[in-house]
């Protein structure tokens, strides 16, 4: 390993708090990672690391030999961008919520491909927040309001939520037309994963928002296992629109209020502070920031 690659190492290793995941990030073998950075240390005469059992930290000289070389990886790759044929190139981790992924990148993820064919793409999925830097993740598209101030956000737009049920459910309780209606309406009612809460229902009236908690007997913190029973009766729910497009048009799901709409929800794509734009993420930004200027959402 040559003194760049021993840095992009070190980087990793320190992001991923892991020799092992460092090494399977890179393609290395275990051995050959310890090795680079014993080496690394034997040349700059310090102590980078401080290894447990469980976890691999910096030390104090460590972390700042880290934001250096994230400093100097920043400009060696620019300047190879400039002179050879400026293809991004290597592997992009990105997690985004799966029917997002599958309704909005995968109709489009061959134009994107055949555009940087040396870029390689890794795709995660899931509801649950990741730990961008820790994970190795370099870029989350996520929808709501960002709180984490170590990242950098790029809006994408706004989704439009609604509010809907089945036309059993309906025909049972009645079409609720305004929201002095819904005192005898039930909903499906969906846990919030930061506060462990039934989330209550939110309606746009009158110019302010409001919020409006009704009776629910079951309740779930899966979206699409919400969607499952509102369709099987069981209650009202709020959802993005793109999400219930297929069940509004066959029917099965009906929207109500729809002149007291939920605010909509901000998409958005995350990426770490402390880490350079590469150019392949700055591509893959610049792509999905045209996919979802185009969306229906």
């Amino acid at each position: 390993m040559d003194r760049l690659d021993r840095m992009q190492l070190f980087v990793r290793v320190v992001e991923r708090r892991s020799f092992a995941a460092a090494a399977a990030d890179l393609t290395l073998a275990r051995s050959t990672a310890t090795e680079g950075i014993k080496q690394l240390e034997k040349d700059l005469g310090v102590r980078l690391l401080e290894r447990t059992t469980r976890h691999v930290t910096p030390t104090l000289d460590g972390k700042a030999f880290y934001e250096r070389c994230l400093a100097i990886l920043a400009e060696v790759d620019e300047a190879e961008n400039v002179f050879r044929d400026a293809q991004p190139r290597g592997l992009l981790r990105v997690d985004a919520h799966g029917l997002l992924t599958r309704t909005f990148l995968l109709p489009r993820l061959q134009e994107f491909l055949d555009r940087y064919p040396m870029l390689d793409l890794q795709l995660g999925q899931g509801d649950r927040l990741v730990d961008l830097v820790r994970e190795g993740v370099d870029c989350v598209i996520r929808a709501g309001e960002a709180d984490d101030s170590g990242l950098i956000m790029r809006r994408l737009g706004t989704i439009r939520e609604i509010t809907c049920a089945s036309p059993a459910y309906l025909e049972r309780h009645g079409i609720p037309r305004s929201l002095n209606d819904l005192d005898r309406h039930t909903t499906v009612g969906f846990v919030s994963s930061r506060t462990g809460q039934v989330m209550p229902l939110e309606f746009m009236a009158d110019s302010r928002v409001r919020y409006i908690s009704l009776p629910c007997r079951i309740t779930v913190n899966n979206s699409d296992t919400m969607a499952e029973l509102a369709r099987m009766g069981f209650g009202l729910i709020q959802a993005p629109r793109y999400r219930l497009k297929q069940d509004l048009d066959n029917g099965s799901l009906v929207e109500v209020l729809s002149d007291c709409p939920p605010t909509p929800t901000p998409l958005s794509a995350l990426y770490p502070q402390n880490r350079h734009t590469t150019p392949r993420l700055r591509v893959f930004l610049d792509w999905i920031g045209g996919i979802f200027a185009e969306a229906d959402l």
